[in-house]
């Protein structure tokens, strides 16, 4: 998977390589898609929700260029897999899910996995989780229609987000800077990715 899905395309940072490389992607599906686990295509994980597909979990840990002393919040826990990823890079991860039965069972995984500095709440994440604010870094796991206020006000300055902006079920993969009154847009590439539901996303 990494040398032919990473390696072979343009994932070239030592730190998300090795991350990929020690996180067994098996470990976050259910058993009957351990065959396909790494294969490069997302799979489905229950509750309507899906685990991105290793390139593209690579590619935005890529863009937001850590350097591992960062407290990262990731906005769609999901089935745990980007936030291991994150966990192996960084100091602190803060992660957020608003199917609870989804935050449960990666928690629960992820304990068992050995992993102490990832952080579990279940909430709207458009709203983020504003008690451990500034986050040097966020990360966005499902495709929003606009950058969420509330998400911008969380970042650090500087501080660096990455987040799948457009329509509900194809985007355009951005990466927002932070950086005084500035705010910087950078298009990265498109992409598909499940709505962002919330207050300050798509309706369910």
């Amino acid at each position: 998977m990494v040398v032919s899905q990473l390696e072979g395309r343009d994932i070239t940072d030592p730190k998300v390589l090795q991350a990929m490389r020690t996180v067994s992607r098996h470990r976050f599906v259910d058993r009957s898609l351990w065959s396909q686990a790494y294969d490069d295509r997302p799979l489905p994980i229950g509750q309507g929700q899906t685990i991105s597909q290793p390139y593209m979990v690579a590619l935005m840990t890529q863009c937001l260029e850590l350097s591992g002393d960062e407290r990262v919040l990731e906005i769609g826990t999901g089935s745990g897999y980007q936030a291991a990823v994150l966990a192996e890079i960084v100091r602190d991860v803060f992660t957020i899910e608003r199917i609870a039965k989804l935050s449960q069972r990666a928690a629960i995984l992820l304990e068992e996995l050995g992993y102490q500095n990832i952080r579990f709440e279940v909430g709207d994440g458009t709203l983020g989780w504003n008690k451990f604010s500034p986050y040097d870094r966020i990360l966005v796991t499902a495709g929003a229609p606009d950058i969420p206020t509330s998400l911008l006000e969380q970042l650090n300055d500087p501080g660096k987000m990455a987040i799948p902006m457009g329509g509900a079920y194809y985007q355009d993969f951005m990466v927002i800077e932070k950086e005084g009154k500035k705010v910087k847009k950078r298009h990265v590439c498109g992409c598909t990715f499940v709505p962002l539901v919330g207050e300050q996303g798509w309706e369910e």
